[in-house]
């Protein structure tokens, strides 16, 4: 018996898990539909004009890519006229998207990153898309800004979806973590991995270096640990892995293991962290925890933290269970 599709898949889902309803395996496959147009778009790179900065920045005063730009416009698209969905909003937008006037309301909300590790598009490294649904509140037709503000424990789907040398969604819905890889001849996301499980133990570690002078203590001396290798405390040597994108990053820890930091740092002090909370931190932290792994800020557990904002960051310490243990107990 040949593999499923991603349209099969939600079907048998919906059959066997009351979590998947008609309006939730809809808004899968629109999204679905919509990454395949994006790595379309991006597989087209200065071909089609896409490359180079935009001329303007986002609500976090980062200078937005073109792709930026093109790849919301896509995700909006695909994801707001088709009756699931009551609100949508994006990392690359200050406020809440209003829905098309007349369209009918779903029981959903979505969050999304639709270009995950943009500064890598120009140098042809893979890049991602981030999203996260959460349960519409009920009876409430008059979609608001903190009707998005629901812990992460909260989420009812979340996946990420990599372009890469093969395009792959990866995705949970509370059951475990399953991966589809895009046939592009077909045009269909084939599943082809199930139940993938993060190891609890690691040698590699993903971290932005530079920014080492300006970690908190319990970071710097977990970092050292790893770097003094096998003659020291932990007895082993560490490879270090960093991408800059953190799905590309996260992929790889969740089909091979390791632990990925983005700590607290005093670089800039008015910043608790450098990932968003509700784009990135909480679908990966639901991603990974599903998959057997932890996601901690250091010293809460990211799933439990109650959102202030839509654009609310906050430092990220993911991965391989142990080690994200071991650091987040170096807080504390």
């Amino acid at each position: 018996m040949s593999a499923p599709t991603l349209s099969q898949y939600l079907l048998n889902k919906q059959c066997h898990h009351s979590v998947i309803t008609p309006q939730l395996e809809q808004l899968i496959m629109q999204v679905s539909i919509a990454c395949k147009a994006i790595g379309i778009t991006i597989g087209k790179g200065a071909l089609a004009g896409v490359l180079g900065h935009a001329g303007s920045e986002n609500i976090q005063g980062e200078e937005q890519k073109k792709l930026d730009i093109i790849t919301n416009d896509i995700m909006l698209a695909a994801t707001s006229k088709g009756g699931c969905v009551a609100g949508l909003a994006s990392e690359e937008m200050e406020d809440i998207y209003p829905l098309p006037e007349g369209a009918r309301l779903g029981d959903y909300l979505m969050l999304f990153d639709p270009l995950d590790g943009s500064s890598n598009i120009d140098v042809n490294v893979s890049v991602g898309t981030i999203f996260s649904i959460l349960h519409k509140p009920e009876g409430k037709t008059d979609i608001t800004t903190e009707d998005f503000l629901q812990a992460g424990t909260k989420q009812v789907c979340a996946g990420y979806v990599v372009y890469g040398p093969s395009t792959l969604l990866v995705l949970t819905l509370g059951h475990g973590v399953d991966c589809f890889t895009l046939d592009r001849e077909l045009g269909e996301f084939i599943l082809t991995e199930t139940g993938m499980t993060i190891p609890e133990d690691t040698k590699e570690f993903a971290i932005n270096m530079s920014n080492m002078r300006f970690w908190e203590q319990p970071v710097l001396r977990y970092v050292e640990e790893l770097l003094a290798g096998k003659t020291h405390v932990r007895g082993k040597d560490f490879n270090m892995r960093w991408v800059a994108s953190m799905v590309a990053d996260v992929h790889r820890i969740l089909t091979r293991g390791g632990v990925f930091m983005y700590p607290y740092d005093v670089k800039d002090a008015s910043k608790a962290g450098k990932l968003r909370l509700m784009y990135e931190a909480n679908p990966m932290s639901f991603i990974v925890e599903q998959a057997g792994g932890a996601s901690t800020t250091g010293r809460v557990r990211i799933l439990e933290i109650q959102p202030t904002g839509l654009h609310q960051r906050v430092p990220v310490i993911l991965g391989s269970k142990n080690e994200v243990e071991l650091v987040t107990g170096y807080h504390s």
